[in-house]
């Protein structure tokens, strides 16, 4: 593997373990303070079914980075929903934009790993010609022919 390879690894690994996390803790398991705030800012009334239906989508989309890693897709749609999560805070609910560990810091730590996978993948692809990105080198074919010592 070489190293584009897995530093495009170690972006989509970042990537999952943030979207699992957030989808899983503050959502399913214990739903915090701040995702409550966020969906009562939007006028929604049942909060805990909101919350658990984000949340799984959050580990679909975590899931879908691993498993997905010749597709370009879940980096688009990663980085699509933290540029529109953190806009949406930012007019729906901007004095959490000065809390401690706040969407701000969060999401574009989120969208540079997904600007690290993007780029890895391409120049991946760019640099390992006759090879798929993610799957070991074709071995160079050996001839069967012994090699002839007498000149015509």
């Amino acid at each position: 593997m070489n190293a584009l390879v897995r530093i495009n690894w170690i972006a989509r690994g970042g990537l999952a373990f943030m979207f699992g996390y957030h989808g899983l803790v503050p959502k399913l398991l214990w739903l915090s303070p701040g995702e409550r705030t966020m969906i009562q800012s939007h006028g929604i009334d049942q909060v805990e079914l909101f919350a658990n239906i984000a949340g799984a989508g959050e580990i679909v989309l975590a899931l879908w980075i691993l498993l997905a890693p010749r597709s370009s897709w879940p980096l688009t749609v990663a980085a699509t929903a933290l540029l529109s999560l953190l806009l949406d805070v930012a007019i729906f609910n901007p004095s959490m934009l000065r809390d401690a560990f706040n969407p701000v810091s969060l999401n574009v730590a989120g969208l540079a790993l997904c600007a690290v996978a993007w780029n890895t993948r391409v120049l991946a692809k760019l640099n390992t010609p006759g090879e798929t990105m993610f799957a070991p080198p074709t071995p160079i074919a050996q001839t069967t022919e012994p090699a002839s010592s007498s000149l015509p």
